[in-house]
């Protein structure tokens, strides 16, 4: 098995999920007492948060391809990005490594085709929401991407100021409830948690469309690719 590099910390609640998916999946897969190979570079979020609240994504970029790079010095044979919304940075961190960069919408994508859904909701915050870095990976696969029309600001607050602090509130669950809602009024078949966040609030047992969970996903894709 590949070492897994994991960059991180954006948030650690988020990056904790990770941790567990990464090692449940290895011993499902390996059996017995096998356990993931990985080496976790997690990042303070708050300067990173200040960079996104600057727009400044070219210097988050270069501070995650610096880490990127560490992980491939390290030894990591296949590295993945924690979080969402600084797959903006992508491009910079792929730039830096010579071995595989697993893009956290690319197993999404896999797992809605492969269920046969065409029109899919998206959920994250506003910069996975607003901006195209995100959308038009889905998009690229063949996927309908509908964002939500009104209360983006809400679903972004919701983010930053409870669930990267650990902190669930059932009147937060509603507000991401009725979202769904809306986006299933418009046709959606499925929705994505496109936030690292999100499934501490929202899954199917709560949800009104099917969810997809990219932090599951994506950490489920890294063991696929260091076992390949």
């Amino acid at each position: 098995m590949k070492t897994i590099g994991l960059i991180g910390g954006m948030s650690w609640e988020s990056t904790a999920h990770y941790y567990a998916v990464l090692n449940r999946e290895t011993a499902r897969l390996r059996g017995g007492l096998h356990s993931a190979a990985v080496i976790v570079h997690s990042v303070d979020f708050a300067p990173i948060e200040a960079m996104q609240r600057a727009g400044n994504w070219e210097g988050a970029g270069e501070v995650l391809a610096s880490i990127a790079r560490s992980l491939e010095a390290q030894g990591c044979g296949v590295v993945g990005l924690a979080t969402n919304t600084m797959h903006i940075c992508a491009p910079q961190i792929v730039a830096a490594l010579t071995v595989p960069f697993v893009h956290i919408a690319a197993p999404t994508a896999e797992a809605l085709l492969a269920d046969g859904i065409g029109k899919v909701g998206l959920l994250g915050t506003r910069f996975t929401m607003e901006k195209r870095f995100y959308i038009d990976v889905l998009e690229a696969q063949g996927l309908d991407v509908l964002v939500p029309d009104v209360g983006i600001t809400n679903l972004n607050g919701i983010i930053y100021e409870e669930l990267c602090l650990g902190i669930v509130r059932e009147p937060s669950r509603q507000i991401y409830v009725e979202a769904i809602g809306r986006l299933q009024a418009r046709g959606a078949e499925a929705v994505i948690l496109g936030c690292t966040e999100i499934n501490m609030l929202i899954d199917d047992s709560v949800s009104p469309l099917p969810t997809y969970d990219t932090t599951d996903l994506h950490a489920k894709a890294l063991v696929a690719a260091a076992l390949a």
